[in-house]
């Protein structure tokens, strides 16, 4: 069931017919794989027992941060960081690409806590940045802007004033109209849109491979195919996995939506699939033609939203627009079984919704599609703190499709409470946020499909 969620201008979804060529791509792949540094063979976690101050869990954005500043702050202290496949397996490898400030679920109500919201997420891109210049290291980003597109009138006359409101407490973002809009991305059905000038677009898969070496070098142990099976909390934590134990006097969650897996936060956090495609890439002067220039990205006002990036090799990477684009599955699933070929008709919606914002595109091959898994909370916000009876249990996690940037800057974050300095973060929304409550199976999975399937909205708790 898709949601009649279009706008004035849009165009309707028609039935689209994949052509043979497009058959072929059964690799649940996506695009930043392409040209990204090359990989070490993955080396597991050794039998026996292993020592250190501070286990990390994962090897996303969020686990590879923390690596990296704790390894800075902490030179002498042993790390060890753990993932149960490869580095960048999950979200932080198979996401849309785009760098964005603000923290998903919160509202611009006042200045003082909009300017540090924008503060805090601006300057973690602008970390970001300088991680890759201070290391020399080789990845493909951009910073010329995101966009945020209205397609109503009434939701562009809101968002001026939003822009307007936000520009007088000394937020740089800025409205455009339906056709200075059209100059920048070619859409159509779009009547104005906001423009973040210091968002941008991110290979995380450039940015976690360059990283590795930096945190190896500075003496993180990093073992891969090591996936934990078992915590056991105390004064010194216990992580079993399938070849040997690791004992640490904190450990780091940095799983997202795979958190409950481990026995936390199952009744706050749930993954849900996110099902991604990527068009050939073409010339900078090719899609000039089609009208995307001097932009990073985009994404829409509907609440399934849809949203797309330009690669640096010139390929348009696009996801959501329709309930079909986004799937919950029963248990808390974090794996989509058998995507890209169980998923096809979710990829030939996401294909429909670019199409009626694109239309040139349906002329273009596509290239790759893959499914990845995001951490959703009730009300969209995430949370990063400290929990535990012995307080050393540090994590981060709920991104909810802002976790580029959020999850980067958890690593800050982290690090901070872990020195104990809790100050700079805890006047901030994520700050030891008690996040709502979610229904436990089978009340969870039946109330998203009655939810999804009425109303053509994803559920949320608004606060």
């Amino acid at each position: 069931m898709y949601p009649a969620d279009g706008g004035a201008g849009l165009q309707p979804l028609v039935p689209l017919h994949l052509p043979d060529s497009e058959r072929d791509i059964d690799a649940n792949r996506a695009p930043w794989l392409d040209g990204a540094p090359e990989a070490p063979a993955p080396r597991s976690l050794p039998g026996g027992v292993h020592n250190a101050d501070v286990a990390v869990i994962g090897g996303g954005f969020t686990g590879v941060s923390t690596a990296y500043h704790l390894s800075k702050r902490f030179p002498d202290k042993r790390i060890v960081l753990l993932e149960a496949r490869t580095l960048a397996n999950g979200a932080s490898g198979r996401n849309g690409g785009m760098m964005l400030n603000w923290i998903n679920g919160v509202d611009s109500r006042d200045p003082e806590g909009t300017q540090r919201v924008y503060k805090a997420t601006c300057g973690g891109i602008d970390r970001i940045e300088s991680i890759i210049k201070n290391h020399s290291l080789n990845v493909r980003y951009n910073r010329q802007g995101c966009f945020e597109m209205c397609t109503t009138n009434e939701r562009a006359e809101a968002a001026h004033a939003r822009a307007e409101k936000l520009h007088s407490w000394g937020i740089p973002v800025k409205y455009l109209d339906g056709n200075a809009l059209k100059t920048h991305l070619g859409l159509t059905g779009v009547v104005g849109g906001v423009l973040d000038p210091s968002a941008g677009q991110l290979n995380g898969v450039d940015l976690i491979r360059g990283m590795r070496g930096v945190i190896e070098a500075a003496g993180v142990q990093v073992y891969e195919n090591s996936p934990v099976i078992a915590v056991k909390e105390g004064a010194t934590v216990e992580l079993q996995t399938r070849t040997g134990t690791v004992r640490a006097g904190a450990i780091v969650l940095g799983t997202n939506g795979y958190t409950p897996k481990l026995g936390y936060f199952g009744n706050q956090v749930f993954p849900l699939h996110s099902h991604m495609i990527a068009t050939e890439p073409l010339s900078p002067e090719a899609w000039a033609k089609i009208g995307w220039t001097n932009a990073a990205g985009f994404s829409d006002d509907l609440d399934r939203i849809a949203y797309g990036s330009l690669t640096a090799s010139g390929s348009l990477v696009f996801g959501g627009g329709s309930n079909a684009a986004y799937d919950y599955l029963y248990g808390n699933k974090t794996a989509y079984p058998g995507s890209p070929d169980t998923a096809m008709a979710a990829f030939k919606a996401v294909r429909q919704r670019l199409a009626a914002y694109l239309p040139d595109t349906m002329n273009l091959k596509i290239s790759h599609r893959w499914t990845g898994t995001l951490g959703i909370t009730m009300a969209r916000v995430c949370s990063m703190g400290v929990r535990g009876a012995n307080r050393n249990i540090y994590y981060a996690l709920g991104y909810s499709g802002h976790g580029v940037t959020l999850a980067n800057l958890a690593g800050k974050v982290l690090t901070d409470l872990y020195s104990d300095n809790h100050e700079p973060w805890a006047k901030l929304p994520f700050y030891q946020r008690n996040m709502a409550y979610i229904p436990p199976e089978p009340f969870r999975w039946v109330g998203y499909q009655l939810f999804t399937r009425l109303t053509g909205r994803s559920p949320r708790k608004v606060e």
